[in-house]
């Protein structure tokens, strides 16, 4: 029975956590929480915070507080907090699983600096089709090659705040990679005004932010002639925690490293 802490318990997503662990009942609880220090669901208790029922186990506002009662911690708060919580989980010997985006390119290099002492899974999209798709699009980046534009196309929900998304930058970095290519170096991140026409190996990332889309991607190869289009499309947050807690799951036994959700799907 892996015991599970989430960070931000009383967060739409945290929530949604609280949840897909108390689907798996036969080999996982949840054993601790946090909220912020002014927030008033504070000390009462995750599961009427989540709607699942009393568990006896109240939101505390800090990480160490309660390290003696979790294995593992799943966080899918914010750079700044998940970094806290990061160094709160190095202190303590626990594992991480990490479904927070928006990290700038030190951040992550502390998240693979705390992998040397903890087993951590750190990946921008906890969906197994997500990840499969990021398959099919470096047979396709490979397939087509320099023969068709690509441009990445995401949209999320009003209140996502980085932009382009997690995983719209990490199928672009997929993409890339297939090519031969540095993404930091192609990259074109909207457009807008009169300029030259499209380098062919360029990739363009196109950002929506409306309503309460759970989160869609698709990635277009246009060629001359032909068009083909790879979409995942998440209709609900249990697809992300669901598969944030089969990580959990799987992290109880690993020695420190740094881990993809290609690990823990067997890819």
């Amino acid at each position: 029975m892996i015991r599970i802490a989430i960070a931000g318990v009383a967060g739409r997503m945290g929530k949604t956590l609280v949840q897909a662990v108390a689907d798996r009942a036969d080999d996982a609880r949840v054993a601790a929480g946090t909220t912020l220090a002014d927030d008033p669901q504070a000390g009462q208790d995750i599961g009427l915070i989540a709607g699942t029922g009393m568990l006896q186990v109240a939101a505390s506002t800090s990480l160490d507080s309660c390290a003696d009662s979790f294995d593992v911690l799943i966080d899918f708060t914010s750079p700044a907090a998940t970094l806290t919580h990061l160094n709160a989980c190095r202190r303590q010997k626990k594992a991480m699983v990490i479904g927070t985006t928006g990290f700038t390119a030190e951040q992550k290099q502390q998240i693979s600096d705390a992998a040397n002492d903890i087993p951590i899974v750190f990946a921008p999209n906890m969906s197994a089709g997500v990840n499969v798709s990021l398959r099919l699009l470096a047979l396709a980046a490979k397939a087509l090659g320099d023969d068709v534009d690509i441009e990445i196309v995401e949209t999320h929900h009003r209140h996502k705040k980085d932009a382009p998304s997690g995983t719209a930058l990490r199928m672009g970095e997929v993409i890339a990679d297939a090519l031969g290519r540095n993404l930091d170096d192609v990259a074109v991140y909207g457009r807008e005004g009169i300029s030259e026409e499209r380098d062919r190996k360029t990739i363009g990332f196109a950002t929506i932010r409306a309503g309460d889309v759970v989160g869609d991607h698709t990635v277009i190869f246009a060629g001359n002639g032909e068009r083909l289009e790879i979409t995942h499309k998440a209709s609900s947050r249990m697809t992300f925690a669901s598969g944030a807690v089969r990580a959990a799951i799987w992290l109880g036994d690993r020695s420190p490293g740094l881990y993809s959700i290609d690990d823990v799907l067997g890819l």
